[in-house]
């Protein structure tokens, strides 16, 4: 289902007719759609809560979208191996590093570093995501 929604059913990411589940590889970003089970998620959308992305409005928007003050600027995967049907991932996150820039316009830029670790039902290391958000402090 996520090979479709992004366009893309290669036979890798579908299978095949009479091909076991296990041969069936995730496609890459497809470790990034477990932010939807986090129940902490800002995005995640809830029961009974009007959504910002619904898109039944005009506007594409029937709620009033969160706002970080931040941009989402990187996003890397590096895959030990692929994320196949039937694996059970645990995913742990935490901070990286943190470091400043001068922003052209004036203020300071702060990039801040997300590591996120997908873990087979093994224990093993599947993927490791890096995020870098970016936040600017006024001059």
């Amino acid at each position: 289902m996520f090979a479709r929604a992004i366009g893309d059913e290669s036979p890798a990411y579908v299978g095949a007719d009479g091909s076991p589940p296990d041969a069936v590889i995730a496609p890459p970003t497809f470790a990034w759609a477990s932010a939807q089970f986090d129940p902490n998620y800002h995005l995640r959308p809830r029961p009974d809560q009007p959504w910002f992305g619904s898109a039944r409005g005009p506007g594409g928007r029937t709620g009033e979208a969160p706002k970080s003050g931040a941009l989402h600027a990187e996003q890397h995967f590096e895959h030990l191996r692929p994320i196949r049907a039937g694996d059970r991932l645990t995913v742990e996150t935490r901070e990286g590093a943190t470091w400043e820039k001068p922003s052209k316009r004036g203020g300071v830029l702060t990039f801040t570093e997300r590591l996120t670790d997908y873990v087979d039902q093994a224990g093993e290391l599947v993927c490791r995501a890096r995020m870098v958000v970016v936040t600017q402090q006024a001059s």
